[in-house]
């Protein structure tokens, strides 16, 4: 009897049969990642709280994520600086540069750029750790000793990105907006004043929420897809390996899409 996958001349795969399981297998792994979501949400908001775990993983993932959230960020304002300079030179709208610089990286690119840059620095890392742990059987000793791996293992680290991602959104913005102003003062030889007076003006206290309203949707992100993909992780080096992988690929194609339903929601609600 031929395979149900493979047509009946010739044994070549049949296309529709693929497309078919792997549309079960893309809906079957999205219902398994609601269903872990949703337990490390619940460990996360119900008493008690580990804090000695907290602090230590927003540590981990706080602090040490500084420097290159800081190079991220001047890079990015002072790129956006030079190309919306640009683009308003034909135009002859150049003075509008520090409003555009202001407006973007707050509500869009200091969110987002923060989102990625973690989506491969800490979600690689938590899955590793993770992985780690669950293939030299760490793991099955918590759950031997009565102790609940989401709220032990799971939920310190996604408080900890949710709490910490804000903090480091606000890092973000303040230096992107100083990248911009770093290179329209000394390269394209704007008014040091009236650049901060402008950015000060158009700046609103709305922008800057939408921006930390995002980051914290990026660290559950984040924190979730790094303790996902590590409990699934298959014995071995190379098994630790391509979880890590998987984890931050898939953290940042989520970054990128809940970004998007994110802005669409705000400008739908005026925000």
């Amino acid at each position: 009897m031929s395979d149900a996958s493979t047509s009946k001349s010739g044994g070549f795969p049949n296309p529709l049969g693929w497309i078919g399981r792997a549309a079960i297998g893309l809906f079957a792994e999205i219902g398994r990642l609601i269903i872990y979501s949703g337990k490390v949400i619940g460990s996360a908001l119900s008493p008690p709280w580990n804090l000695t775990q907290i602090w230590k993983q927003m540590i981990a993932i706080g602090f040490y994520s500084l420097p290159v959230v800081g190079l991220s960020a001047v890079f990015i304002g002072a790129a956006l600086a030079l190309n919306i300079y640009t683009g308003g030179n034909r135009f002859g709208a150049e003075q509008f540069v520090p409003n555009i610089v202001v407006l973007g990286i707050t509500r869009e690119l200091g969110a987002t750029i923060t989102g990625l840059m973690l989506a491969g620095r800490v979600t690689a890392g938590i899955a590793a750790e993770i992985g780690a742990m669950k293939v030299t059987e760490q793991i099955d000793a918590l759950k031997t000793l009565s102790a609940n791996p989401f709220r032990y293992l799971y939920a310190p680290r996604f408080l900890a990105a949710c709490l910490t991602l804000p903090l480091l959104v606000l890092v973000a913005d303040i230096i992107g907006v100083m990248g911009g102003w770093l290179v329209s003062v000394y390269g394209l030889d704007f008014d040091s004043t009236t650049y901060l007076r402008n950015t000060i003006d158009f700046m609103t206290m709305e922008d800057v929420m939408v921006g930390l309203i995002k980051a914290v949707v990026f660290g559950a992100v984040i924190a979730i897809m790094g303790c996902y993909q590590g409990s699934l992780s298959k014995a071995g080096a190379t098994g630790v390996g391509r979880a890590a992988t998987l984890s931050m690929v898939g953290a940042a194609v989520l970054v990128l899409a809940t970004n998007y339903i994110m802005s669409t929601l705000f400008v739908n609600i005026g925000l």
